[in-house]
C-alpha cells in the first residue's frame, strides 16, 4: 500500500500543486454557492482531533465533510485516550485504520509529524504551535480572488512571529511573493526559517517602514493559545503594532489587510478597520471552508 500524502506545512505540496488546489476551491466555492451537489466522498469519515479549542477550523472542517458526503467524527482529549497519556503513535495507527483522514489542531508540530509517520491515511495540520497551513489557503485564495495572482506583490506582517507568520515565510517561498515581518524585538519568528527565505523575507522591527507600499498587511492576535497569562505584557509591548488607518494608509493604496480570526478589536486591530464595507477578513473567514474541501478532495483522490 502506497504512503499516503499529508498536509503538515505549505512545503509538502509544490508551488503548482498550491496553485491548482486555490483553483480549484475558488472552483468549488462557485460551484456551492450555485447549489451544486458536491458530494463526491460518500461514507468517507474524517477524524478531527483537537487539542485546542476552534471556531472556524471545527466549523469548516466538519460542513465541509458534510458537503463532500462524508462525515466527520469530533475527538477531544477530554474523552479520548490521547488525552490519558497513550503514545500518539498507537493512537495513529488505531484511528487511521478506521477512518478516511485525520485533520489534527494541537500544541507542538511534533505531535502531527508523529502522528502522519505512523498513520495509514492522510493527515492535515489544523494548526500547531510552529504552522498554520490550513489559514494561508484561505488566505491565498481570497487574495486571488480580489486581486489575483500574489507572485511578485509585497505582504507585510504586523504583529507576533507566531505560528501565522511562520506560514506566512512558507507562502512567500511556494507562492512567490516578498514577506516583511515587523514584530516587537525578541517576539520574531524562528531564525532558521528566516534565514532559509532571506532572498525575499526579512524583518524590519518599525511597522511604519515594514509596511511601506505593501500590497497586502496581515496581523492577528498578540497572545495566542497557551499565552493568555503574558497577555497583559504583551499589550504594552505590541500597542505600536496596531493595525489601523493610519498605518494603512503607508501601504499600497489598494492594499488589502487580513487578520485570521478571532480577533481582540482595539488590540492588533482597529474596529474600524474590522468594520469597515470593503474589508475581505469576512471573505477570508469563509474561504477556510472552501479551500479545505479542495484539500480534502486533493488528499481523498491520492489515496484512491
Amino acid at each position: 500500500m502506497p504512503k499516503p500524502r499529508h498536509f503538515l506545512t505549505l512545503l509538502d505540496f509544490s508551488p503548482a500543486e498550491l496553485e491548482q488546489l486555490i483553483k480549484r476551491a475558488i472552483e468549488m466555492k462557485q460551484q456551492h454557492r450555485a447549489g451544486a451537489d458536491q458530494r463526491a466522498f460518500p461514507g468517507k469519515v474524517l477524524a478531527m482531533i483537537f487539542a485546542k479549542s476552534s471556531t472556524r477550523t471545527r466549523v469548516s472542517f466538519e460542513a465541509g465533510m458534510s458537503q463532500l458526503g462524508g462525515h466527520s467524527m469530533f475527538l477531544s482529549p477530554h474523552d479520548t485516550q490521547l488525552g490519558r497519556g497513550e503514545p500518539i503513535e498507537d493512537s495513529a495507527r488505531v484511528i487511521s485504520s478506521m477512518v478516511d483522514i485525520v485533520m489534527i489542531r494541537t500544541f507542538g508540530h511534533h505531535i502531527v509529524e508523529s502522528f502522519a509517520a505512523h498513520s495509514s491515511v492522510p493527515v492535515i495540520n489544523a494548526l500547531t504551535d510552529d504552522y498554520h497551513p490550513c489559514q494561508l489557503l484561505a488566505d491565498i485564495q481570497t487574495w486571488v480572488e480580489h486581486r489575483g495572482s500574489i507572485a511578485g506583490k509585497s505582504v507585510c506582517w504586523v504583529g507576533d512571529g507566531n505560528n501565522m507568520c511562520q506560514s506566512y515565510i512558507n507562502a512567500a517561498r511556494q507562492f512567490d511573493f516578498e514577506l516583511r515581518i515587523s514584530c516587537p524585538p525578541g517576539f520574531e519568528p524562528e531564525a532558521s526559517l528566516v534565514a532559509a527565505n532571506a532572498d525575499r523575507v526579512r524583518i524590519a522591527h518599525e511597522p511604519e517602514e515594514a509596511v511601506q507600499g505593501a500590497d497586502l498587511v496581515v496581523t492577528d492576535v498578540w497572545a495566542s493559545m497557551g499565552q493568555e497569562s503574558e497577555q497583559q505584557k504583551r499589550a504594552k509591548l505590541f500597542a505600536p503594532y496596531q493595525v489601523n488607518s493610519e498605518l494603512m494608509s503607508l501601504a499600497a493604496s489598494d492594499a488589502l489587510y487580513m487578520h485570521c480570526l478571532p480577533a481582540h478589536r482595539g488590540e492588533e486591530i482597529s474596529a474600524q478597520l474590522m468594520d469597515a464595507p470593503g474589508t475581505v477578513i469576512w471573505d477570508e473567514a469563509e474561504n477556510r471552508l472552501h479551500a479545505q474541501k479542495a484539500l480534502i478532495e486533493t488528499l481523498l483522490l491520492a489515496s484512491r
